[in-house]
């Protein structure tokens, strides 16, 4: 492909908003070529982050009207499935933000709908895969270097959370991402998930009881802790430590300026995903356009990815009532293979 690949965004939101502006500024070989999104004001305002860009109500006006090559889709996960369907339906390459759909019902539908094409068209955004430090614990794991990988001790915390989270949130908003990068990681599918709940932090919305302790276990016999903590105060934090038979690695602590001044010691911490992904979304934006102009169009978790994901949130807020609940995972079909 000589012409920079057309983009449609859709939604412009503040996800949608930050994908505009990364294509424009820092992502080669691609262009913002139509941005749809029902909101008048939205619309006009991501518009100035991209020069030339149509605007579109709806995806099926943005697709009659030959404006974009691939479609990627920021809005909520409720609104994926009637996105997906028209852009599968003309054959275009997709990068959806996950969730892929919020439940495995629906994620089973666009399974259906890709495999009557050719091959994958659906890349997931989960982006933890795209950041340097978890390509980098990947690696070790594969290699061997450490030894077997035993276990592994994650933690997700947020200063705060908007009045709109609510307690299965928890799961399906931010363990997700753990659902799709440990098994990633470690090389092996989740086979269960269970909820433990440790003294409730006061300071919490009267609405949440968290934190929460997430035990998930993989089928390879690898056990994951996940402490998923929304009110911690301080900042955004998410780190990982694996531990190995012969070390252990550590991932996703603060490096940037360490200060010694006054009698104590500071670091900055990251406040917003936005910042602390940063390179994770360039990376993965980039390698989706490279995958899309050379004609593999997936460089990432695939369709069948987020469909296992979904059956691992199912579980997840099960056990948020209690119990070890079980994922029950089909074979991978040999069209994702």
């Amino acid at each position: 492909m000589s012409q920079d690949l057309r983009i449609g965004v859709v939604g412009a939101g503040a996800m949608g908003a930050d994908h505009i502006a990364r294509i424009t500024q820092r992502i080669s070989g691609a262009r913002v070529a139509a941005i749809i999104e029902p909101d008048a004001g939205r619309a006009a305002s991501a518009a100035g982050n991209a020069p030339g860009a149509q605007t579109f109500t709806r995806i099926e006006d943005a697709i009659a009207a030959d404006a974009v090559d691939a479609v990627l889709i920021a809005t909520p996960g409720q609104f994926h499935l009637p996105v997906l369907e028209p852009a599968l339906a003309a054959g275009l390459p997709i990068l959806c933000e996950k969730p892929l759909t919020p439940d495995s019902e629906t994620s089973r539908q666009v399974l259906e709908l890709e495999q009557r094409l050719d091959r994958p068209h659906i890349q997931v955004g989960f982006m933890r895969r795209f950041d340097p430090e978890y390509a980098r614990l990947r690696e070790l794991v594969a290699s061997g270097e450490a030894g077997e990988l035993l276990m592994v001790r994650a933690v997700h915390r947020n200063p705060s959370v908007p009045d709109s989270y609510s307690q299965t949130m928890l799961i399906t908003d931010s363990v997700v991402h753990e659902f799709d990068v440990v098994p990633w990681l470690a090389g092996s599918p989740i086979v269960s998930v269970e909820v433990k709940y440790p003294r409730r932090n006061d300071l919490s919305p009267e609405r949440l009881r968290e934190p929460i302790l997430v035990l998930i276990e993989l089928e390879n016999g690898v056990l994951v802790d996940v402490e998923m903590n929304v009110s911690v105060q301080f900042g955004y934090q998410v780190a990982t430590e694996a531990v190995f038979q012969q070390g252990i690695a550590r991932i996703g602590q603060p490096s940037g300026l360490h200060l010694w001044q006054a009698g104590r010691v500071s670091t900055a911490e990251h406040v917003s995903f936005t910042t602390r992904f940063a390179t994770a979304y360039d990376n993965e934006i980039q390698r989706w356009v490279d995958a899309v102009r050379d004609g593999r169009l997936v460089d990432g978790p695939n369709a069948w990815d987020g469909y296992l994901v979904a059956l691992a949130c199912e579980a997840g807020v099960r056990a948020l009532d209690g119990g070890v609940q079980p994922v029950d995972a089909p074979a991978r079909p040999a069209f994702y293979a």
